[in-house]
């Protein structure tokens, strides 16, 4: 009897360490909610930031430092998003295995289209520009596609599947998000056009897939708050243009956004760039058919 209980007792610990789930850390929610679609019950994720938060300030706390230390993939928006946190967390982690360049390190913008990337020499005077381009790429679902692969790619290097159930992931993800991707174009219809002002330079991606125009930012460079003068050029631009709507981003303060609106008439919409951003938006298909709803909704339009 003892002789069979040390047996069952070693195939349930061969059972479990063949099983052994990743530990994926992500620098945001976002690709955390990829990762996920793509790794499915194969790996536990854990995202630093929430959607509710800037990514790019992030102070650093012990518990990110613990995720890290035991990570075996981390997966980073690039393109200097989180320049000014990461770094250092990753060297007090003390996990050669994500650092940039290690087998466990994924950089998600690797063949994304990746807007605004700067011409000539960059400093100060031009705000917190990025000088690889504008970071906030996921927000074209064609990207989203890219760092599904990317992410499918690496997984299958770093965690060699018999059965393949990264490749079956992605080959899902990649059909729902074909039958999604004819639901928005729909949707945005009566967006193409439109006209809008956002408080950060968050959407360049977003309104290239959808045809919407960005036509001013409430910060007049990036991470630069608004002068008296700015904000004024920004009240008169939108009652000239007839702008409708001012979309800001669930971390900064409304009280400068919602004193435009109030003299404009324009509507003051807090328009998530992340999943997790508001509450019910728990995936990448739930943000476009939340942002993409709010903007109708805005307009008169029946979602």
């Amino acid at each position: 009897m003892k002789t069979i209980r040390l047996t069952v007792s070693l195939m349930c610990l061969i059972s479990s360490l063949a099983f052994a789930k990743l530990k994926i850390v992500t620098t945001t929610q976002d690709m955390a909610a990829l990762a996920r679609e793509v790794g499915g019950d194969r790996i536990d994720i854990l995202p630093i930031t929430k959607g509710y938060q800037d990514p790019h300030f992030v102070d650093a706390k012990p518990s990110y430092l613990l995720k890290l230390r035991s990570a075996d993939l981390l997966i980073v928006v690039g393109r200097e998003l989180e320049v000014g946190w990461l770094p250092p967390l990753l060297t007090n982690a003390r996990n050669s295995r994500i650092l940039p360049g290690g087998p466990g390190f994924l950089d998600a913008s690797e063949g994304c289209d990746v807007l605004q990337k700067p011409a000539g020499q960059i400093d100060r005077s031009m705000g917190d520009i990025h000088p690889f381009g504008n970071p906030h790429y996921w927000l074209d679902p064609e990207n989203g596609r890219i760092i599904a692969r990317n992410i499918a790619r690496k997984l299958s290097e770093i965690d060699p599947d018999p059965q393949k159930t990264y490749e079956e992931n992605l080959r899902r993800f990649e059909s729902a998000l074909d039958e999604k991707e004819t639901q928005w174009k729909a949707l945005a219809a009566p967006l193409r056009g439109m006209a809008a002002i956002t408080y950060h330079n968050s959407l360049p991606n977003f309104a290239k897939a959808f045809g919407i125009r960005i036509v001013n930012h409430v910060e007049p460079k990036p991470g630069v708050p608004p002068s008296p003068v700015h904000m004024q050029e920004l009240i008169t631009q939108i009652r000239k243009e007839k702008i409708p709507v001012l979309l800001i981003e669930p971390y900064f303060d409304d009280r400068l956004p919602m004193k435009i609106a109030h003299q404009t008439g324009a509507k003051m919409l807090v328009f998530p760039p992340s999943v997790g951003g508001v509450e019910g938006v728990n995936t990448y298909f739930e943000l476009f058919d939340y942002d993409l709803k709010l903007l109708k909704s805005a307009l008169g339009e029946k979602p």
